[in-house]
């Protein structure tokens, strides 16, 4: 569900330069906190019909004030689009309940993928995943609208999707939610291959389904502390 007015995120409908900053935020974020370097992309839905993502550059060098670029969720891509947005686009036609995308490139998530792995539910983080998130088994770019149909599908109703190789997309229902989901992915993927270098898979507890529909829960400020956390210090920070 969408983030209402008065929450402490933002929600679909409010004024565009407010989604502005919250992509600003979201996308320097993950770059401070080594989930993209050079590459990747993070979006909010604007409405039914549109969603704006940030600018095609690496994220961490985007600007206070630096707008990013409205898009249709159906239709053509803008020129100044990045190829992969299209992915972004398939998503929210098939969510109606995510309001953020982010695309990204985190290391733990990158190796234990050439494994044709993705990370259990072992830690509470990976609660959010259970019983583990979809892998997309297809290491080459999305640069097709057929290609980007069938990710959305592959993803179904998950939190993320890793993509072997290739980094992982994470969803949520604001922005800020979606990068929430891929630093609790990224610390999901480093215990599973701490994990496999321990030899001890079979040893290594899981969440049952009842404990990780417990532990994957929202209140008590969960997202908003982590929000806090990983954008300490950004000049566009008001909180």
């Amino acid at each position: 569900m969408a983030a209402a007015p008065g929450s402490e995120f933002g929600f679909v409908g409010e004024p565009i330069l407010d989604t502005q900053r919250r992509v600003r935020l979201a996308a320097r974020a993950l770059a401070r906190h080594n989930l993209v370097h050079a590459y990747g992309h993070v979006s909010a839905r604007l409405d039914d019909n549109t969603f704006l993502v940030c600018a095609p550059k690496p994220m961490g060098l985007i600007e206070e004030g630096e707008d990013g670029d409205v898009v249709p969720i159906d239709g053509a891509l803008p020129d100044n689009v990045l190829g992969e947005v299209r992915c972004h686009q398939r998503i929210y036609a098939a969510r109606p309940d995510v309001n953020g995308v982010c695309r990204v490139f985190p290391r733990n998530v990158l190796t234990l993928s050439t494994f044709q792995r993705t990370p259990q539910a072992r830690i509470g983080f990976g609660a959010y995943f259970h019983p583990q998130p979809p892998l997309w088994d297809d290491p080459l770019l999305i640069r097709s609208d057929e290609q980007a149909i069938a990710f959305a599908a592959r993803l179904g109703d998950a939190r993320a999707i890793v993509m072997r190789g290739n980094g992982a997309v994470c969803v949520g229902p604001s922005v800020e939610e979606s990068i929430v989901m891929a630093f609790y992915l990224e610390e999901s993927a480093g215990t599973e291959l701490a994990v496999m270098a321990a030899g001890a898979t079979a040893n290594s507890v899981c969440f049952t389904d009842e404990q990780a529909a417990v532990r994957a829960t929202g209140t008590g400020r969960i997202y908003e502390r982590l929000w806090e956390y990983m954008t300490a210090g950004d000049p566009e920070n008001s909180a």
